[in-house]
């Protein structure tokens, strides 16, 4: 089955409205970056699951934390 979401529109290049503005690009951690987190404070990346999650350890705990990492930020 196809998932049902919204359709996406097109944009016509005789429209009057500017085209949507194009997605942000992913965000990229390695191993041993320095990130914080909105929820759990500072950490560090340990593990890099590549477009779908990261590792991080944030000192009382480790957290996996998937994609689009929306709460997440390399320092």
């Amino acid at each position: 089955m196809k998932p049902t979401g919204p359709a996406r529109r097109r944009h016509l290049p005789t429209s009057p409205f500017k085209p949507p503005a194009a997605a942000p690009p992913a965000k990229e951690f390695a191993l041993q970056d320095q990130v914080t987190h909105d929820k759990y404070g500072l950490g560090r990346v340990t593990e890099v699951q590549e477009g779908h999650a990261v590792l991080v350890d944030f000192g009382t705990r480790t957290v996996r934390i998937p994609a689009p990492y929306t709460k997440l930020f390399k320092l």
